[in-house]
């Protein structure tokens, strides 16, 4: 049986079969939790990354792709693109439950039975923590329902104590 766990920590170093990288578009690195994972990773993300760009353009949003972990300890990266908050009505919600959901069908796909997720769209993207949080335990709850036999554990990966509270009210909420 699948289940949603809470962690306040660094995605980099989560031991699980498939982190998920909040990326860009471009799939070229940048800052946040796309660049530690960059660094973190090492080039065998990039030339990953390259080869998918090469051959469909990179990653639109609300998609997911998969690449090596390289350096990383789990066994894959799952690049997907979050929204740009423009105020909630342009779709924001529709394409930043779509990361989740595509990006847990790649991690079905891959095999992958232990998922760590941050949370997406909330750093240079601009999307409201409470808002991004009730979308995603939403999301992953509703893919864990449908497929509960699909994942040991998808993980919920935040960076500060005070983002893990908005996470855990969300849970409660949803």
């Amino acid at each position: 049986m699948s289940r949603l766990t809470l962690v306040r920590g660094d995605i980099t170093v989560q031991r699980v079969d498939a982190i998920v990288n909040a990326a860009n578009e471009a799939l070229i690195g940048g800052g946040g939790v796309d660049g530690a994972i960059h660094r973190a990773g090492g080039a065998a993300i990039m030339a990953a990354s390259d080869r998918i760009r090469a051959a469909q353009g990179g990653c639109p949003t609300g998609s997911a792709v998969v690449t090596t972990a390289g350096c990383l300890p789990a066994k894959a990266v799952i690049h997907t693109v979050g929204p740009v908050w423009r105020g909630g009505g342009r779709g924001e919600a529709e394409l930043l439950a779509s990361c989740y959901r595509q990006s847990l069908r790649a991690a079905r796909e891959g095999g992958f039975r232990s998922v760590a997720f941050p949370s997406i769209s909330t750093g240079i993207y601009g999307y409201p923590l409470p808002q991004a949080a009730a979308v995603a335990v939403a999301a992953i709850r509703d893919a864990l329902s449908a497929d509960p036999d699909a994942f040991d554990e998808v993980r919920m990966v935040l960076f500060s104590a005070a983002d893990l509270e908005v996470y855990r009210d969300a849970t409660l909420r949803c």
